[in-house]
């Protein structure tokens, strides 16, 4: 009866769709691309912190972007190529997915928690083609004036 009982409150629970965790590999690392505007949805929480961005109805390249200092990290990144090199999206969604590094490096890096309705800008890669979803993983954060590099820990 007891076994019963637990299997037919399973039944009832409400499905969730599996979100899929990206790993670097699946992103366009070619080709990095700027995306700035406010956070919404925000989940601080492990596999890694992820959120949504509204995109900024006037985004634009920042004139000083190529310029910006890059804080040095225990993985080769050549952070000024990176700024450099990187571009406004292709593809005109107005809502992006945003996927960060793992908490821990969130907190190594000593980023404070994002919070919905903050502003927030990042460099970072979507997949090839910029196909599928519009998913940017994040390689240089810039919020509450600082900028993170979320690849690998600080140096």
């Amino acid at each position: 009866m007891q076994r019963r009982f637990l299997l037919l409150a399973a039944a009832a629970l409400p499905l969730r769709p599996a979100l899929a965790h990206h790993g670097w590999s699946s992103f366009d690392q070619g080709r990095p691309v700027y995306l700035a505007g406010m956070a919404r949805k925000v989940a601080w929480r492990n596999p890694h912190v992820e959120f949504d961005l509204e995109i900024a109805p006037d985004l634009k390249l920042p004139a000083d972007l190529a310029r910006r200092p890059v804080p040095p990290q225990s993985s080769p990144v050549d952070g000024a190529g990176l700024l450099a090199r990187a571009e406004l999206p292709r593809r005109k969604d107005k809502l992006w997915h945003i996927e960060c590094a793992p908490l821990t490096r969130m907190e190594a890096w000593k980023v404070a928690e994002i919070r919905n309705g903050d502003a927030v800008a990042m460099v970072g890669f979507t997949f090839a083609g910029e196909q599928g979803e519009a998913i940017l993983r994040v390689e240089y954060l810039f919020a509450g004036g600082g900028t993170y590099g979320l690849r690998s820990s600080p140096a």
